[in-house]
């Protein structure tokens, strides 16, 4: 008798409980829950994507309120402003009483993030990645200063006494502060040669002081910062990932002896407790792809699964396995004569050959040569039309060639994108047309669009080229992953303008070229009389608004003529305002920005280089083992579409490869991840060694760096 006959069904409350074990380690969630039937069910509510949904939703409600806040973008009254924000807080309440729903009470305490959830809710990891990279670029920042101010009182002894004078008319080096904020502004570039000038139009000797200062701090510290903070980055990461690792195997062994019956010797889990826990888990994959999965796990088909193939249960579905029909040319079902003529064939096959491809190739590069001409000329009006009609000709050829269901496929990007580009295209200079022979009227908005479509058709160059496209598909690839930093930018960036709007609200006006108004030309601040700041128009960088205030952190972040802003907001205020814009260089320029290249150093190489992990393999090879795997040859000949299989029906041992005769196929989506934590473990699995059932998740929690790498040196320790 098997175990199936032998044992009572299991409860539907275990199966969720084990359901929410599976998903949290398919998510790397290392929330813990209360297992009561009701907590449960709360916690499948807490991560629902529609309540995730609503609090990023109120989030970005709460922080867009400074644009309609004084200093008001667009201002609303207070008393609106102030309900929409009770609104939020009552959302963010009910979000935290929800949490504390489903969590211990001694957990929900002692968890810190409680308290500013709604602030850090999307940059949790950056943030701490952040604080533990934080001493060891303290370490090399203090030196780094120390270096700023002994050079800056060498400069102050070699110049202060030999009366030169600036470009301005100003005393040159005699204020130690200023030489120091000289100095440090040098190290950034943006006042070279300028701040280097008098002393050196005095003897050329004095060109070595600022020669070695570049040397040593622009390039020999700026780049032991960028090691500092990559090195210690990658090591606190992997410690995370490490903890992500062992929580994701506590639970799914948690779910493993939820399910568990006795089979012989060996506990397992029987085949129908899987594939409806499966259901439950990850109810959108289809009913052949849920096969699949079961047998890669009972390779020997058993009728179970053991605990090491149930473990390995979130990895795998963690892989997007796209499952493809082969399908005809709707044309060869309505005409076949006329689809399979000699004259259709030598079509689809011109079509199909690399001249074609080259051909078009070539058309786009004199395309590009066009756009640069004058548009008023006739002629190159007129072969405008040429490239578009030749363009919606070739989308015609390959719809007619490769079956369209194929062609648009959701996977097929850069199909999706010459032909929207090229209708678009066609749509506004149709409108342009009509509108320029029906008046006079001349739409210069029409007329931008135009011209930026046409630009945009020479992105297809990209996709025609193979090292190209590689390139482009692993930075498309990456670019989910950063949305992590991109929330952390912006909450870092709404910090310091809301900051700076409290600091320097008003003190810089913006005036029309032509006004008359008093100090106009002084941005309404007579203290600007005959500084760079007035003389160069910066008047609209200001921080009387959000989005001024953000234009000029962005302006900062670039860094050039940071030094011109950073003196104009010192003479309307005080000159310790610098402190406010040096603040700003340290925590975005050299922090976040160099973790943020860290980070994409990494996740590139993953993406480039690196092969395909254990479990990508295990599906791969079943897939061809059961002989219905694709080929990119057969991707590319336009007969294979995306599978949309909704029969929910279970498919026996044998059902799967007996698909293969109705033209069912399977692919790994190549380096595609659901998750940020996905390719992070990607980056770093190799690293980790596989474990038993690791420490208990108290441990695990509190591990350090050091119990997880003893052998791995720290900075602070290599010498």
């Amino acid at each position: 008798m098997s175990a199936a006959a032998r044992d009572p069904p299991l409860a539907q409350e275990d199966l969720l409980l084990a359901a929410a074990y599976v998903y949290d380690a398919q998510y790397n969630r290392n929330i813990p829950f209360e297992t009561s039937p009701q907590a449960v069910r709360l916690y499948y509510l807490y991560n629902h994507w529609t309540m995730q949904a609503a609090t990023y939703f109120f989030i970005f409600v709460d922080l867009f309120l400074a644009v309609f806040e004084d200093p008001a973008v667009y201002p609303l009254p207070f008393l609106a402003t102030s309900l929409v924000e009770v609104l939020c807080l009552l959302v963010f309440f009910g979000r935290l009483v929800h949490f504390a729903k489903v969590t211990p009470r001694n957990v929900f305490w002692k968890d810190t993030k409680n308290i500013c959830i709604m602030i850090a809710i999307l940059i949790r990891r950056v943030f701490r990645s952040i604080r533990n990279t934080l001493p060891e670029i303290t370490y090399v920042f203090l030196l780094f200063m120390f270096s700023v101010l002994m050079f800056s009182l060498m400069a102050l002894k070699l110049f202060g006494d030999r009366n030169l004078r600036t470009v301005e008319g100003s005393p040159y080096f005699t204020n130690y502060l200023e030489i120091v904020f000289d100095l440090y502004v040098l190290v950034t570039t943006a006042n070279s040669p300028d701040v280097m000038m008098p002393a050196f139009d005095f003897s050329w000797w004095y060109s070595l002081f600022f020669i070695t200062y570049v040397v040593i701090n622009t390039y020999l510290f700026m780049s032991v910062f960028l090691a500092v903070v990559y090195n210690n980055y990658r090591n606190h990461l992997k410690n995370e990932i490490r903890k992500l690792a062992y929580m994701k195997h506590h639970k799914m062994i948690e779910a493993f002896n939820i399910l568990k019956v006795k089979e012989g010797t060996e506990f397992v889990v029987q085949e129908s407790q899987w594939k409806q826990l499966v259901k439950l888990v990850a109810p959108d994959i289809n009913t052949s792809h849920r096969e699949l999965l079961l047998r890669v796990c009972d390779e020997e088909q058993k009728g179970y699964v053991d605990k090491k193939s149930f473990v390995r249960l979130a990895d795998l579905l963690n892989i997007q396995v796209i499952a493809m029909r082969i399908q005809t040319h709707p044309l060869e079902h309505w005409m076949p004569h006329v689809y399979n003529s000699a004259v259709s064939l030598f079509i689809r096959s011109m079509v199909q050959h690399k001249g074609f491809v080259w051909t078009y190739d070539v058309i786009i590069l004199i395309n590009a040569v066009f756009i640069a001409l004058d548009e008023e000329n006739p002629l190159i009006s007129y072969a405008e039309w040429v490239f578009l009609s030749l363009y919606i000709l070739e989308i015609l050829l390959k719809v007619y060639t490769y079956e369209p269901r194929a062609f648009f496929a959701k996977t097929q990007f850069w199909n999706w994108f010459d032909t929207s580009i090229i209708i678009a295209a066609l749509i506004a200079t149709i409108l342009n047309a009509s509108l320029k022979s029906a008046s006079q009227y001349n739409s210069q908005q029409v007329l931008d669009i135009v011209f930026i479509l046409r630009v945009l058709r020479l992105i297809r160059i990209v996709d025609s080229i193979q090292r190209f496209r590689v390139i482009m598909n692993t930075l498309i690839n990456i670019v989910p992953t950063m949305l992590t930093f991109g929330g952390l930018a912006l909450v870092v960036y709404y910090m310091f303008a809301i900051i700076g709007m409290e600091l320097f609200q008003g003190k810089i006006q913006f005036f029309p070229r032509n006004s008359t108004a008093h100090h106009a030309l002084e941005c309404g601040n007579p203290a600007l009389k005959d500084s760079m700041f007035a003389r160069a128009k910066y008047c609209k960088n200001n921080f009387n608004d959000i989005t001024s205030s953000f234009v000029v952190l962005m302006e900062l972040t670039v860094v050039n003529q940071w030094h011109v802003l950073a003196n104009g907001f010192a003479l309307v205020t005080h000159q310790a305002a610098k402190l406010y814009f040096i603040a700003f260089h340290i925590v975005v320029v050299i922090m976040i920005i160099n973790i943020l290249i860290a980070f994409i150093l990494e996740a590139f190489f993953v993406e480039y280089s690196l092969e395909k992990s254990e479990v990508e393999t295990a599906i791969e090879k079943k897939i061809q083992e059961l002989g219905v795997g694709i080929q990119e040859e057969e991707l590319r000949d336009g007969k294979l579409i995306d599978n949309m299989e909704t029969s929910e029906n279970d498919l026996g041992g044998e059902e799967i490869t007996k698909k293969k005769s109705k033209g069912l196929m399977f692919k790994i989506a190549s380096k595609r991840y659901r998750t940020v934590d996905a390719l992070l473990q990607r980056m770093f699995e190799a690293e980790i060694l596989p474990e038993d059932d690791g420490p208990s998740v108290d441990e695990i929690l509190n591990l350090s760096p050091a119990d997880l790498y003893p052998k791995n040196p720290t900075f602070d320790s290599a010498a």
